[in-house]
């Protein structure tokens, strides 16, 4: 319609003003031919969008003589390192997340503990059906990074996890919603699921359902995951996930969930404060807690301000 619009435009000039319209029709014309080399091109190759975070939040104190009490020294750290890739092009689309925890404690008392510590990787490859809702196959995998201990009250402590000890592997074939930016729903009522126990500790125990001796075990159910990614100002961002799981081979009505929520507020280009809860309720997670022999709501909560990057 533009391209007519100039063209009856021409026209029009040239009738009022014949010999002025000859010089504006060429000008017309190589101004219609410099617009054409501006136009997007029809791009048909990969279309990438990535990014990530990192936060490392550090704290230290020491006293020495002190009436008030305390250890006399204290350091914590605490680090986080999300990366992500995103892939579409016509029909087909590809999201790709790799998160990674890791903190540690140490008091003069208590010496060094682990206090964070967590690997995720998460890939989905989906095809448009329609604007919003994709065919979907999606996979993850989630362990740890070094060996997991609870420590009681009488200084003792309990050995409880281990790199692959859990580890989880999840494949899932399903359907993708997308209402708006930032908001995925997936669903799939087909979903494998692998449980690793490689610690023959853990595995002697029947840690994480797996029977004990075995260093793994395999269960078929039904898979939800709600994530959210949103950027409310050059300041705030956030980020969660939930997951729900149900185990058709035992115990279908005991849903497994993990959910992870992490609010950045940036104060400065290198400086923001960080809030993050992890919440986690595995059915066959029996190893601590009040009764070993129910399982728990696992809680981590973390506040920290420190160094934040965008990538």
């Amino acid at each position: 319609m533009a391209f007519k619009k100039n063209l009856l435009t021409i026209a029009l000039v040239c009738f009022t003003f014949l010999s002025y319209g000859q010089d504006q029709t060429i000008k017309g014309l190589k101004s219609a031919a410099n617009t054409t080399k501006e136009l997007p091109k029809n791009d048909s190759g990969k279309i990438w969008t990535t990014g990530g975070i990192f936060n490392i939040n550090i704290g230290q104190g020491s006293q020495k003589n002190w009436a008030a009490g305390g250890d006399d020294f204290s350091f914590s750290l605490n680090s986080y390192f999300g990366l992500w890739a995103r892939y579409k092009k016509d029909k087909i689309s590809w999201d790709n997340s790799a998160n990674f925890n890791y903190g540690l404690l140490n008091t003069t008392s208590q010496k060094t503990r682990k206090n964070d510590d967590r690997i995720d990787l998460s890939s989905k490859v989906g095809y448009a059906l329609s604007d919003k809702v994709n065919a979907a196959f999606l996979t993850n995998f989630q362990s740890q990074f070094s060996k997991g201990y609870s420590y009681k009250s009488d200084g003792t402590k309990e050995y409880m996890s281990n790199f692959m000890a859990p580890g989880y592997l999840l494949m899932s074939l399903g359907i993708d919603y997308r209402p708006v930016d930032g908001l995925s729903v997936f669903f799939s009522p087909i979903t494998s699921r692998w449980v690793f126990v490689h610690d023959d500790v853990l595995s002697a125990l029947g840690a994480y359902g797996v029977e004990p001796g075995k260093r793994s075990k395999s269960e078929f159910g039904a898979f939800a995951s709600v994530t959210y990614q949103k950027k409310f100002t050059d300041k705030i961002t956030y980020s969660g996930r939930l997951d729900l799981f149900s185990n058709y081979k035992h115990n279908p009505q005991n849903i497994d969930l993990m959910m992870t929520n992490m609010a950045t507020f940036k104060v400065s280009k290198a400086f923001g404060f960080n809030v993050g809860l992890d919440l986690i309720y595995d059915d066959d997670v029996r190893l601590f807690g009040a009764s070993k022999n129910k399982p728990g709501l696992q809680i981590k909560q973390v506040i920290g301000a420190g160094l934040t990057v965008n990538l």
